[in-house]
């Protein structure tokens, strides 16, 4: 969990920030904007993702596990993953697309 925090400030910090101070970004939609968008979301997709599988260790540490929870905490990760998506591109990043259909895929799967 401290790798996935660490990794989302240290790089908002010291890449994103620098990075999005260059004048030469590709311009897309007419701007730099929808790059700059699709770079943070895509940074911090990651760290979302390692908490998710911090989350995962966690629970199979457990002595019983349920099926059902464990789709249900995939389900999560992946539906974080649509909402960082979605907002952090404002919808014009087609992968939330992916990121739902995965995560209604996930929890009917495991929940039927």
């Amino acid at each position: 969990m401290l790798l996935s925090l660490l990794h989302s400030y240290l790089g908002e910090k010291y890449i994103l920030v620098r990075l999005f101070r260059l004048d030469h970004l590709p311009k897309i939609f007419g701007s730099d904007d929808f790059t700059k968008r699709t770079l943070r979301f895509a940074w911090h997709l990651t760290t979302i993702a390692w908490l998710g599988i911090a989350a995962l260790m966690v629970y199979i540490a457990q002595p019983n596990i349920n099926r059902v929870v464990l789709g249900n905490i995939i389900g999560l990760i992946f539906f974080l993953h649509f909402l960082v998506a979605f907002i952090g591109s404002k919808a014009k990043h087609l992968s939330w697309i992916i990121f739902i259909l995965i995560t209604l895929l996930v929890i009917c799967a495991t929940n039927l």
